[in-house]
């Protein structure tokens, strides 16, 4: 009997050890894979987080938008010209390095370079005297070109009357033979606030192209401030 039990100790001794490492060690590799399928959920959120628009997006301040604004402003004028903020009370589009003359005793404001001329009239004829059509107004009383009506050679094309945004004004091309020779001239004639705005660009016959690049300018940027 003693001999039975003393085997039965040495059999418990020398087996229950090995059963409760071997148990242990499961249990900790049970646990490392617990933990590394835990792993993307805790990253999930991370992961899925939408970036904070403060750190991405921040808004501009006041000098940016200030900048922009000033950028914006020089879009609108094309490249070569300059928006100039003439004293007689208008804005207008003027080639770059023209020279500018004050008003003179006709009510023009005139700018020039070489054999080109800008000539801006700000509000000098009233319609309650010359009428509120404008194309009978370029047509037979605007006196920048009573020397088209004078000349015993002139010709004109695209007369024709527009209406934006209120506002009424005559257009047309002129060409007639001058001092310095025959002149091509682009004009337009606006009614604002009863009053008779003039914009006209001059140049030699032969400069067409340069000529009615310089009018579209200035008549499109054409604005009075007063």
């Amino acid at each position: 009997i003693l001999l039975a039990l003393a085997g039965a100790v040495a059999y418990a001794m020398f087996f229950m050890p090995k059963s409760d490492t071997s148990g242990s060690r499961g249990a900790d590799r049970t646990g490392a894979a617990g933990e590394a399928s835990q792993a993307p959920p805790a990253q999930s959120p991370e992961a899925g987080d939408e970036p904070r628009p403060d750190r991405t997006s921040p808004k501009p301040g006041p000098e940016a938008s200030r900048t922009a604004g000033g950028t914006e402003t020089q879009s609108n004028v094309a490249e070569g010209f300059t928006l100039r903020k003439d004293p007689e009370g208008f804005r207008v589009a003027v080639a770059e390095g023209w020279n500018r003359t004050p008003r003179n005793g006709s009510g023009q404001v005139v700018y020039g370079k070489g054999d080109f001329e800008l000539l801006v009239v700000p509000g000098r004829d009233r319609a309650s005297e010359f009428g509120d059509d404008p194309m009978a107004y370029q047509r037979d009383s605007e006196p920048e070109l009573a020397s088209y009506r004078a000349s015993s050679w002139a010709t004109s094309s695209g007369l024709k009357t527009i209406e934006v945004g209120g506002r009424t004004m005559a257009e047309g091309q002129f060409t007639w033979s001058g001092a310095d020779g025959e002149l091509y001239v682009r004009n337009v004639a606006m009614l604002i606030d009863g009053r008779y705005h003039v914009v006209q660009v001059r140049g030699p016959e032969a400069e067409r192209d340069e000529v009615s690049r310089l009018f579209e300018q200035a008549s499109a940027t054409y604005q009075y401030t007063r």
